[in-house]
């Protein structure tokens, strides 16, 4: 079974052979994720059938990672974004997990980070925060973040306007 799960594991982080056909079936998935399979094939130029063939290898080969429904933060009441960085306090050899590590499993509990990546340069992470207002970051910045013990420092950036937001790719 571990086999399997690694083998599943490397198929889906190796990259994938697409062609023109794939590639537009993504293009036109990634501007509309509802489109019917009729729709899309008309789209593409193949039958729906055939399109369908290929969105399922696509799915299955982990080039399509799933299916989600984009809300506006500002209509649900969340108006402030914040893009932290966050340097993390150095690891020491009596430390079972490192402050990454430690970090990290804290993030995935916090429900206003809705994006982590780790950096290289003079910061750690940076948090992509979406929040109520500034009363609710600053909870959370005081209560939350700078109280985890891996937390050294972090400096915050607010979104005044978003001049472009995408989650297509350019493929």
């Amino acid at each position: 079974m571990a086999a399997q799960e690694s083998c599943k594991n490397d198929r889906m982080e190796s990259e994938v052979a697409l062609d023109a056909i794939d590639r537009r079936i993504l293009q036109a998935l990634q501007a509309q994720g509802r489109v019917t399979y009729d729709e899309l094939a008309a789209q593409v130029g193949l039958s729906a059938s055939a399109t369908l063939r290929r969105v399922k290898r696509l799915e299955d080969a982990g080039v399509i990672a799933g299916y989600v429904a984009l809300v506006a933060p500002e209509r649900v009441g969340l108006g402030l974004t914040a893009y932290l960085n966050v340097r993390l306090a150095k690891y020491t050899d009596g430390q079972q997990r490192t402050p990454m590590e430690l970090f990290s499993a804290a993030v995935q509990s916090w429900p206003e980070v809705v994006e982590c990546a780790a950096l290289t340069g003079e910061m750690d992470c940076l948090l992509r925060v979406v929040v109520q207002d500034m009363a609710h970051y600053s909870r959370f910045v005081m209560d939350q973040l700078l109280k985890h013990p891996s937390v050294q420092d972090c400096k915050t950036s607010f979104v005044l306007n978003q001049v472009k937001a995408t989650t297509a790719l350019p493929v």
